[in-house]
Formats: C-alpha cells, structure tokens, sequence
C-alpha cells in the first residue's frame, strides 16, 4: 500500500467501513509509516473539532436577505422547467 492508497481510505478506516484485508494492509503501512500515523492522527482531530463545532442557525435577518436575494428571474426559469421555487432556494421555505 502507498501513502495515496493509505490516505484515500482514512475516512472509511476510521467509520469502520474497510473489509478486514483493507484494514490489515492500512495497519501494516501505518506502522512502517510515520508521515501517514502524523497524518491520521491529524485527521483524527480534524474530525473530532468538527464535529464539537455544531450546527449553526443562520440569523433571520441573514436568511431574510439570502432569500430575498433569489432573483424572480431565476425563480421563473425554475418555474418554467417545472421545477419548484424552494429547489432553487430550499430557505425560502423558511423565510
């Protein structure tokens, strides 16, 4: 396994997605590899402050002023393929 073929399988290594061979051969270059262990552990937290970020609201006035923003031109070509407004701009819906 190269470090491309390691790094292109860090996210399902670390969902546990990997078959049992796949994961055997990422072990195997990892404990030979130090730049790929600096790099998963780098991932690793990557995730995890990611993950502790959260969901954040856009503010009403914002979402008032995006929504706003969806051109009736727009709107109207999305009409016109029968496609619906709020495809086009799904906050609308919530505006």
């Amino acid at each position: 396994m190269t470090c491309k073929d390691a790094i292109a399988v860090l996210a399902d290594f670390l969902e546990e997605a990997l078959s049992p061979e796949a994961v055997r051969e990422l072990e195997a270059h990892l404990r030979d590899c130090a730049p790929c262990r600096a790099y998963l552990n780098t991932y690793r937290k990557t995730r995890g402050l990611v993950a502790r970020a959260g969901h954040a609201e856009m503010p009403a006035e914002l979402k008032r002023a995006f929504v706003s923003s969806c051109s009736t031109s727009s709107r109207s070509r999305s009409a016109e393929r029968g496609r619906s407004p709020e495809r086009l701009c799904p906050l609308r819906r919530a505006a």
